[in-house]
């Protein structure tokens, strides 16, 4: 395993974090350096975030699926390289070693190649979470080919979005997939797609679930025949430069219209296996449980890439946390002996409504270390997570990133620095972030809030937005004169650890006072009876902005208790924060609109607040279409 970079103390910390501020080239260099290349670099970094131009290890040569599979043969070929744990627990799990992996993926490098796909050709994956989904990525990234994973459970018009905005002719996906109680038609979705798609010249199909699907002559072909048909295997993997394309994400963008982020082979395999390592102090004997979805950048960095290249054992799940009960994610925790649980509060909170009843006769006496991702984890979830499923004995990682940044940007490092409830803290060597006000001026000194703001460049940072780089400046660099601005709010406690407040368009001015929604959120999830909720603004006469919170309770109150409890609430937030924070209108709802990735769509809840019913946008792509409906219906 890559360990020689692993800081194992805070005073190690602090002297490798000086040490990137102070020569970051010479640092990057020297985590590096533990990597396999072809070719080494000439110079480590160039970069000016006006164009933006970022170029990190030039001219060096590699690619990564070497590092991933190939350097791990000689010495652990026969060490599980990831674990896949099924939707349904009574069909038997698979364990692939890091010999079968290479195996696999070489072979279906040669199947790509054979359907006609060759370096720099954009391929969209669109799958369950299955074993061959990383077996896909990894034999693209083989052939110098560009992936674009899409998650199993967007819309056929947002799969034809990605297609055509990637200029993607070629498609992997299965014949259908198992989420919990549900089959999902995966083929039939991608069909759809198509049909305004003609442009893909090939489809391979997975066999998963055995569906009857149509299958278009010439057009898609199946897996397992493709697979028998090939002869041999690409045992050399394509030579790539250090700033080529390994893959293309796509994220929301404010417009509606979603963003391809853009990540370079190079500079993301050095960032994504640096910081897992760190920020999880990963061992050689740890099973890394990842439960998100592998459509999303978190499962690209820690379930595939980073886990691989430090040569570690992933921990795969096809399924959701509550099915075919509440105590699924304990059992695989038990039957898989997982050292690491890296899941989403959304996820916490809603094993927390289950009470602990699910934890009894679990064991999760393996866990050493637990994080979060995908949004800043709410204090009481914090407590829960801490005491009932770390038995308070397992650090809790708060991690804060984003797609276009590759990997863990600030997060305690598990066991090695301060960790505080609520806050990420502080930042991984070689991130350097700053805190900015409306005019751009860097606000120095702690206890001070800003907008996060990053002053100098990291490897895995995102180089632009796939066939718009003026998109990308606009987004992300042209707010801040040559700064990456993250879109966030972020406060810096006395100590100078850092805290997300949330996206500044969900930063309130109530009052001249700026607000985090996500403050107000936590204030009002420590109420008791209160599963969760979502805080945005709408126009007030007098101050400004109000405030306008959705409260998800775990029974809805009747008429005759909507205005004890509303009150009730306010008294909390009043306790916890200030009166200055004291919703101005409480609505009780039975759900909020989420992507299926479990994020809070604010966007509508904004939109519904201020009666703009009619201009909602496309609601198709959420987990629960219906919710909208429903808010609007019951609007205060």
């Amino acid at each position: 395993m890559i360990m020689k970079f692993r800081v194992g103390s805070y005073e190690e910390y602090k002297q490798a974090y000086a040490a990137s501020v102070n020569d970051p080239s010479g640092f990057w260099a020297g985590v590096a350096e533990e990597f396999l290349w072809r070719r080494q670099w000439d110079k480590v970094l160039e970069w000016d975030f006006r164009k933006p131009d970022v170029k990190w290890f030039m001219n060096g040569r590699l690619n990564i699926t070497e590092n991933c599979l190939d350097r791990h043969l000689a010495t652990q070929g026969d060490k599980p390289a990831i674990i896949w744990e099924p939707n349904d627990p009574g069909e038997p799990h698979r364990t692939i070693t890091y010999r079968e992996l290479h195996e696999q993926v070489c072979r279906f490098a040669a199947v790509l190649r054979r359907n006609g796909i060759q370096k720099g050709d954009r391929v969209c994956i669109y799958m369950g979470m299955v074993l061959e989904l990383p077996v896909a990525m990894l034999a693209c990234a083989r052939i110098g080919a560009i992936h674009s994973v899409i998650f199993g459970g967007f819309s056929a018009q947002s799969i034809a979005d990605r297609l055509q905005d990637a200029g993607a002719e070629y498609m992997i996906t299965c014949d259908g997939g198992y989420r919990g109680a549900k089959d999902i038609p995966l083929k039939a979705t991608v069909d759809d797609a198509l049909s305004v798609c003609g442009f893909v010249k090939r489809v391979i199909v997975l066999q998963r679930t055995g569906i009857p699907v149509t299958m278009t002559e010439g057009r898609d072909v199946w897996w397992h025949d493709e697979v028998a048909a090939t002869e041999g295997s690409v045992t050399t993997a394509e030579e790539m430069d250090a700033e080529d394309p390994l893959f293309i994400l796509y994220t929301s963008g404010s417009t509606g219209k979603p963003k391809g982020v853009v990540h370079t082979t190079a500079g993301y395999m050095v960032y994504a296996t640096y910081s897992f390592v760190n920020v999880f102090q990963v061992r050689a004997d740890d099973i890394h449980f990842c439960t998100a979805d592998i459509g999303w950048i978190t499962g690209h960095s820690y379930i595939v890439y980073g886990v691989l290249c430090a040569g570690g054992t992933s921990l795969l799940y096809e399924g959701i946390p509550t099915w075919p009960d509440a105590g699924r994610f304990w059992d695989i925790v038990g039957k898989h002996r997982a050292t690491i649980l890296y899941t989403a509060p959304t996820a916490i909170r809603s094993l927390m409504a289950y009470g602990t009843a699910p934890l009894q006769g679990r064991s999760l006496a393996s866990l050493r270390v637990l994080g979060t991702v995908g949004e800043p984890i709410n204090e009481e979830a914090w407590h829960w997570y801490n005491e009932y499923v770390g038995g308070k004995n397992c650090p809790i990682v708060d991690t804060w990133w984003q797609t276009e940044n590759g990997g863990i940007m600030i997060s305690n490092l598990a066991g090695v620095t301060p960790a505080k409830p609520g806050y990420a803290t502080l930042p991984l060597p070689g991130i350097q972030p700053v805190l900015v006000d409306e005019k751009g001026d860097v606000i120095t000194g702690n206890d001070v809030s800003g907008n996060l703001c990053i002053r100098f460049p990291w490897p895995g940072m995102l180089r632009t937005t796939w066939g718009d780089h003026e998109r990308c400046r606009l987004n992300y660099f042209a707010a801040y004169d040559n700064m990456y601005f993250t879109g966030d709010g972020c406060y810096r406690d006395e100590q100078g650890m850092y805290r997300i407040t949330g996206r500044v368009d969900d930063v309130l001015n109530v009052s001249g006072h700026r607000i985090g929604t996500a403050e107000v959120e936590n204030a009002i999830n420590m109420h008791e009876g209160v599963l969760e909720s979502a805080v945005v603004g709408f126009p007030h006469d007098v101050k400004g902005q109000g405030i306008y919170a959705y409260v998800i309770m775990e029974s809805m109150p009747d008429d005759d208790r909507h205005m004890h409890v509303r009150a009730a609430i306010l008294v909390t937030v009043t306790e916890v924060i200030g009166p200055i924070a004291r919703p101005d209108k409480i609505q009780f709802v039975s759900g909020l609109p989420k992507t299926r990735s479990g994020k809070i769509m604010r966007r509508i809840l904004r939109k519904i607040a201020e009666g703009e019913m009619h201009a909602l946008g496309d609601t198709s792509t959420l987990l629960d279409p219906a919710v909208v409906d429903e808010i609007k219906r019951t609007k205060v």
